[in-house]
């Protein structure tokens, strides 16, 4: 309270002795930048501490990688810091890649050709504020569990696939770690032995056939083969295809598109089912760019989970969308500052 982190907001019911008095975060007394780095932009925003976004700012990446995605980083926080009205708790951080949370290093990112990268020293050293990092799908699980599905429950999992694919675990109210504080990189487990090259160097990785660029690809062989297809018209009025363009064909209707997404959908569902099978998780949360395709592909995941796994488990799996959409990673960086420096989520 001297701090005016919290206040005094009335009393509780009693228990049999004097009523408890019920304290509040104070939302606007500091201020948190959360950051995704998972995608094709980077996104960033302001939240107060009770995680209410109040401005939000996007960089596109445009393959930027190495020392070039870094100076994006910088880029973006250095636009947010004048956004922030009040004084600033932190910085959390949800990158790609084999990442340290408490050493904040981020060991291998792929797709943003980061290695032995010392991420948190290199912006508290340029920033001055406490930094906090975490995979992103770890920070999807922590932002899903806060502000999501984990307000009721204590277990779950995020699947989360854009331009990569990992799976963020909560177990028992706490964000999963394992021994090596990397759990849940699925994208580059082999889906498709002897499949196409993948970032990373090896063969048939999930991510070859499930990610942002499976599905641009995919849409490019389609527009090669349906000329007069909706997603043909529209890339040669965009003069490109990105995920937003194969989207507007998947909404048009495009059934060769809607395949396309069932498609992608059927490999996901393979991942989910090895998630369910091992996990024994009831709650399994898509999220990600490619929750944006909505019924098509949730069907597909589902189908294909209660073909894979055992009967008992498939019954006992509900998968669901999740309801934060893009702001699902820059949700949970901002709750891992909270859960860090204040103990709060």
């Amino acid at each position: 309270m001297a701090d005016s982190l919290v206040e005094e907001i009335g009393q509780g019911q009693s228990q049999g002795g004097k009523p408890p008095i019920l304290l509040s975060v104070v939302a606007d007394s500091y201020h948190i930048i959360g950051i995704d780095l998972g995608s094709s932009e980077f996104r960033g925003g302001i939240f107060d501490l009770q995680g209410h976004k109040r401005h939000s700012l996007n960089l596109p990446t445009h393959g930027q990688v190495g020392d070039a995605a870094l100076g994006l980083v910088y880029a973006l926080i250095d636009q947010l810091l004048p956004l922030a009205s009040s004084p600033l708790l932190g910085i959390g951080i949800g990158t790609p890649g084999i990442t340290d949370t408490q050493q904040g290093i981020v060991y291998e990112a792929v797709n943003l050709g980061w290695s032995d990268l010392s991420l948190r020293k290199l912006l508290q050293t340029r920033y001055d504020v406490p930094v906090h990092i975490a995979n992103d799908s770890q920070a999807a699980a922590l932002g899903e569990f806060s502000f999501g599905h984990g307000e009721q429950i204590s277990n779950l999992v995020v699947l989360k696939a854009g331009s990569g694919i990992s799976a963020g675990i909560v177990l028992n109210g706490r964000v999963y770690a394992g021994d090596h504080d990397s759990p849940g990189e699925i994208g580059h487990v082999t889906a498709v032995p002897n499949g196409q090259l993948c970032t990373c160097g090896r063969y048939g990785c999930l991510e070859t056939v499930a990610s942002s660029r499976a599905i641009i690809e995919g849409a490019q062989a389609l527009v090669q083969t349906y000329p007069d297809s909706i997603m043909a018209q529209l890339a040669a009025a965009a003069g490109g295809i990105t995920t937003d363009l194969v989207l507007q064909a998947f909404e048009a209707g495009d059934q060769n598109v809607q395949a396309l997404i069932a498609d992608v959908g059927k490999y996901l569902g393979t991942a989910a089912s090895h998630l369910a099978s091992i996990l024994s998780i009831q709650h399994l949360i898509i999220a990600g760019r490619l929750a944006r395709f909505g019924a098509v592909l949730l069907t597909a995941v589902r189908d294909e989970l209660n073909r894979s796994a055992l009967g008992r488990i498939a019954q006992n799996t509900q998968i669901e969308l999740s309801a934060l959409g893009a702001d699902i990673v820059i949700l949970g960086a901002a709750a891992l500052v909270l859960s860090r420096e204040l103990g709060v989520v």
